[in-house]
């Protein structure tokens, strides 16, 4: 079952104890009970009315109007979105044998649900060191995930690895974090253009197609990485050369 996401359409009112919001669902089914995140914070839905009536739950592409439990209720904004977790949130073991081995969840997040949560606790600088390694290998499967159920096209696949393996390599160090040189690698596999060919569309990049312009603007995204990890190279590294001439070139990409 697709885990619930709520989208604010505007927060009617509220209070210290919570507040009422008409909400779309985006996907999955919303029911009376449910937790919803706000970032580290919690929500609680405790009643939902559509119609003038109060029903148990309402699922994807309806609109309500919800009484939620929080303070936070009071902070929401139009557009925000609200994921439904477990009570407790998804617990780092059982998403990594999820994963491995594909046993239920309480709610299975979705591709994208699922890269938030990874991509939060890899970035969570208040867990030890390991469980946020964890987490990023989590987020790594995320990506992938993602890009499966978005038909996403290998590059920009690469964009989103690329921001994973290289946040883990620039926090954590090469070894633990990953190896530098197998990430610029694979990140300049990606890249269909040579730095002379990319310099000369660059000068009149105005002038191109949008789907050039956009091309290469990914380009200059996947290269941020090579950039930010090129300091973590070993001395003498063949791939150097190539790295510098692209770090040279990126600021003149759209």
């Amino acid at each position: 079952m697709a885990i619930a996401e709520l989208q604010v359409y505007s927060v009617e009112e509220a209070d210290v104890t919570g507040g009422v919001c008409v909400v779309r669902c985006l996907g999955g089914v919303a029911r009376t009970g449910q937790v919803y995140a706000v970032g580290a914070l919690r929500l609680g839905l405790r009643r939902i009315e559509r119609h003038g009536r109060t029903v148990a739950f309402f699922d994807a592409g309806h609109v309500a109007r919800v009484h939620l439990a929080g303070a936070l209720v009071a902070l929401l904004a139009r557009g925000q979105v609200l994921t439904a977790v477990p009570p407790g949130g998804h617990a780092l073991e059982d998403i990594e044998a999820w994963l491995a081995t594909g046993p239920p969840l309480l709610d299975e997040p979705r591709p994208r649900t699922l890269r938030a949560l990874a991509v939060g606790g890899m970035q969570e600088d208040r867990l030890p060191e390991e469980t946020r390694l964890r987490w990023g290998r989590v987020a790594v499967a995320a990506a992938y995930r993602c890009a499966e159920a978005e038909g996403a096209s290998d590059l920009v696949r690469g964009i989103e690895l690329a921001f994973v393996r290289g946040y883990l390599i620039r926090e954590f160090g090469p070894g633990r974090g990953g190896d530098p040189a197998a990430l610029c690698r694979e990140l300049l596999a990606l890249v269909d253009l040579t730095p002379a060919q990319a310099a000369a569309r660059a000068g009149h990049w105005r002038d191109l197609p949008r789907a050039e312009i956009v091309h290469l603007r990914r380009i200059k995204n996947l290269l941020r990485w090579t950039d930010a990890v090129r300091p973590h190279l070993p001395e003498g590294e063949p791939l150097a050369a190539t790295l510098d001439a692209w770090s040279r070139l990126r600021p003149r990409l759209p």
